[in-house]
């Protein structure tokens, strides 16, 4: 489960789960559907891909409990809910918590497959997102303590000359030591290296 464009059914109506696969399948998904909250778990791995259709109301966990329980476990997968009986304070809690798009059933095709659309964009920007930062706190851990004291006293605005007298080493050595902090980052200038420093401090 580590496709991009994966549909996940989440619905105890079989006729649901079937109407549904054929309608996301004519429009070029791959689609596996589940009866419930605890089998989608029993197969849900670290490394998802995609997006989630989910029913509210389901015997024993629901659907507002499986999105929390996603959101424990750190699984960021976008969310439709879909509800035959949806009120406003659910769909409320369930977009604060996270849900792209809130449905009732009978569900419009063209507007399911519009918030599907979205979901997986949404997913496809996060996964990047999350990307650059792991690709980014690769470098990072690269350098040295004194390379990251440096770094951060460089993107301050201050000069190797000050940042010298600061930490009384000499100027070719802080000259030095930002040469190698400009290579294992991969930053081209200042302003790169900024705002790679950015993420060190979050």
């Amino acid at each position: 489960m580590t496709m991009s464009d994966n549909i996940f059914v989440v619905d105890d109506d079989a006729a649901v789960r079937d109407s549904l696969r054929m309608l996301l399948k004519a429009d070029g998904h791959e689609v596996t559907t589940y009866a419930s909250a605890k089998d989608f778990l029993d197969a849900c791995t670290d490394d998802i891909r995609g997006c989630i259709i989910l029913d509210v109301k389901m015997p024993g966990m629901d659907g507002p409990m499986l999105q929390a329980e996603l959101n424990r476990r750190g699984l960021r997968l976008p969310i439709i809910f879909l509800s035959g009986q949806g009120t406003i304070p659910v769909t409320v809690r369930a977009i604060k918590a996270g849900a792209i798009d809130f449905l009732t059933k009978p569900v419009d095709g063209s507007e399911l497959l519009s918030s599907v659309r979205e979901a997986l964009s949404h997913d496809l920007q996060q996964h990047e997102h999350d990307s650059g930062r792991e690709f980014v706190s690769s470098r990072l851990s690269t350098l040295t303590d004194r390379e990251r004291e440096i770094m951060m006293l460089t993107v301050t605005g201050r000069t190797s000359k000050e940042i010298a007298r600061q930490l009384s080493i000499s100027y070719r050595t802080v000259e030095s030591h930002r040469a190698h902090i400009l290579r294992k980052t991969g930053a081209a200038n200042l302003i790169e290296l900024a705002r790679i420093a950015s993420h060190d401090e979050n």
